[in-house]
């Protein structure tokens, strides 16, 4: 069984006859973010370019490492498999895939060796030649009304779910925050926090004890809910301390209300 990283560096990435130097640097930069980084350029209209690094973002290294060939053959050379991603339906040609499905499928046979996706140009895609030179067809299920895709974001598409397959559907997500915690609170200290929560409400006049209603169990279901930890149980404390403390302070008579309904 192969990695993750591996697995998809042995995925290249090849657009063929691209003609905009941003969506190469745009497609650059999509692979970067999701862990693939074999480009593979057939015949590009202009390349290097300017606005190519500028569309990548900090992905030049993968532009500065791309693959330039004359044709799509010489880009597959030693792919042992190869997906065409196409939006149009082919009379004649390899079967189709779903993307995610197909993604799928893709990693598993990166572990037989070199796998590639073919992408065609802005505006006309692949020819059917190109195709025939897959082994299968990549469709992404956009909607049928409008289903043209910029070359860049199916490339973002698709790398995107190949990294959903190489974590079985739940990569790691970065973070730059320090996760906090604290452990559930004990039994005893939400009784208590419930006895403290009573008291303070009689006192202050908002529940009447003779027609308590069901406001206690309502605000139990409430605070069940949030499952309540340590710290957030000391918070609640502290509030209903000075709540008693203000209150003992005050001349002023307090109002008694009975609980909702």
């Amino acid at each position: 069984m192969l990695t993750t990283p591996v697995a998809l560096s042995r995925i290249r990435v090849v657009l063929s006859h691209p003609s905009h130097p941003g969506n190469i640097g745009a497609a650059a930069r999509a692979m970067k973010t999701m862990g693939l980084s074999r480009l593979y350029l057939v015949r590009p209209k202009r390349f290097p370019d300017d606005e190519a690094l500028a569309r990548a973002a900090g992905a030049d290294d993968l532009l500065i490492r791309a693959h330039c060939c004359d044709t799509v053959d010489q880009a597959l050379i030693d792919v042992r498999f190869a997906y065409a991603v196409t939006a149009r339906q082919r009379h004649l040609g390899p079967p189709t895939l779903p993307a995610r499905a197909a993604a799928v499928e893709l990693l598993a046979r990166a572990g037989e060796g070199e796998v590639a996706l073919l992408f065609g140009n802005e505006s006309a895609g692949l020819s059917n030649d190109e195709v025939q030179r897959c082994q299968r067809a990549l469709v992404i299920p956009a909607d049928p009304a409008y289903s043209s895709l910029n070359l860049a974001a199916a490339v973002q598409v698709l790398c995107y779910e190949l990294r959903l397959a190489a974590f079985d559907g739940a990569p790691p997500t970065p973070s730059t925050t320090v996760p906090f915690s604290s452990p559930p609170a004990s039994h005893q200290d939400i009784e208590r926090f419930y006895d403290h929560l009573q008291r303070v409400m009689i006192g202050s006049g908002f529940l009447d004890p003779e027609r308590p209603r069901r406001l206690l169990p309502k605000l139990r279901r409430l605070f069940a809910r949030a499952e309540l930890e340590c710290d957030e149980i000391d918070i609640l404390r502290g509030l209903l301390d000075a709540i008693e403390k203000s209150a003992c302070r005050s001349d002023i008579p307090q109002r008694r209300q009975s609980g909702p309904e």
